[in-house]
């Protein structure tokens, strides 16, 4: 059975950071593109930033460049998501991801291979 768990999660002020991980089981990731989603209160679930493998070009939304960063370690089947320099509307869910094909998770799509159930990021003073 495929599992992806999230962790890292949590109450955060402004400017600050967090580090999420997700590590899935019953997959090999060396297969699969894997990302971050987020789902904010009133909004539709966008795409945070994904990774492709073996070659590992990354896409990011324009929202986050420059202050989160993905990476993926295959040999522990784990996706982390740095988020430097939260912002109050950065708060939402955040959903890692795993599919096979790197285009369809930059699009967005909802038919993703394999979802975790999420871990809330909150960015308050």
């Amino acid at each position: 059975q495929v599992q992806l768990v999230e962790s890292g999660g949590g109450l955060v002020q402004p400017g600050g950071s967090l580090r999420l991980s997700c590590v899935a089981s019953g997959l090999a990731l060396d297969y699969y593109a894997v990302g971050w989603f987020r789902q904010a209160p009133g909004k539709e679930r966008e795409v945070v930033s994904c990774m492709d493998s073996p070659n590992p070009r990354t896409h990011y939304v324009d929202s986050v460049k420059g202050r989160f960063t993905i990476s993926r370690d295959n040999a522990k089947r784990t996706v982390y998501l740095q988020m430097n320099r939260l912002k109050p509307e950065d708060t939402a869910v955040y959903f890692c991801a795993a599919d096979r094909t790197f285009e369809g998770m930059v699009q967005g799509a909802d038919d993703l291979d394999h979802w975790g159930q999420g871990t809330q990021v909150t960015v308050s003073s």
